[in-house]
């Protein structure tokens, strides 16, 4: 009887040290060392909030850049990726249509210049990052749809690339809505292009308004 009631204390006090000291002690660390306290960092424009920095989501205008494919629509209640094999038939054909519909919306470019990120989904379904050379393949759309001067645009990409830490830690990156709201900023009443329409979302955007997130 003794080693039973020496057991329901060490489970009790486990509990409370894991199940609520880790969790405060990891709250505490994140607020004072993490990026914005510890809190999602939101993004505005013309006074009203469109979005996370570190939560993607769907553009499909011509006007803006676009981010990675998702498998679950950029559902933030949902995030995941694809559990289909990189050899499954049906992942095949959806990737393959990815690839035509990025090259419909880029016809400059050859099937070989597209990068893979741009037609595979990431694991989260959720990221809100491209590469560098998945921005500058965007730039000349980008920047026929709005009137741009493509040097600029592409002098845009370059200025908001965030490099890794301390030249070691990560990987180049572009932050996709940082990139659009910037260039809301660049040219702040655009007409509109016809919308490019994606397989993975035809929910396109209106004209000159910057689309919010889901």
């Amino acid at each position: 009887m003794k080693n039973f009631w020496i057991s329901i204390r060490i489970t009790l006090a486990m509990c409370l040290l894991l199940g609520v000291g880790y969790v405060l002690v990891l709250r505490g660390v994140s607020a004072v060392a993490g990026p914005g306290g510890g809190q999602a960092e939101t993004l505005t424009f013309d006074g009203r909030t469109v979005g996370a920095a570190n939560v993607g989501q769907q553009f499909t205008d011509t006007r803006y850049f676009w981010g990675r494919p998702s498998a679950v629509d950029y559902n933030g209640g949902g995030s995941g990726g694809s559990n289909k094999a990189a050899t499954n038939p049906e992942y095949l054909a959806e990737v393959e249509r990815r690839v035509q519909d990025f090259l419909a919306a880029h016809p400059y470019l050859t099937r070989e210049e597209v990068p893979s990120e741009m037609v595979t989904a990431s694991g989260s379904g959720l990221d809100p990052d491209i590469s560098p050379r998945g921005a500058q393949v965007q730039v000349r759309r980008v920047a026929e749809a709005r009137g741009l001067d493509a040097a600029a645009v592409r002098h845009l990409v370059d200025s908001l690339t965030q490099r890794p830490w301390l030249g070691l830690f990560g990987t180049e990156k572009v932050n996709v809505l940082r990139l659009n709201i910037a260039l809301e900023t660049m040219q702040p009443n655009v007409t509109a292009a016809v919308p490019a329409k994606s397989a993975d979302n035809d929910d396109d955007r209106s004209a000159g308004a910057m689309p919010e997130q889901k």
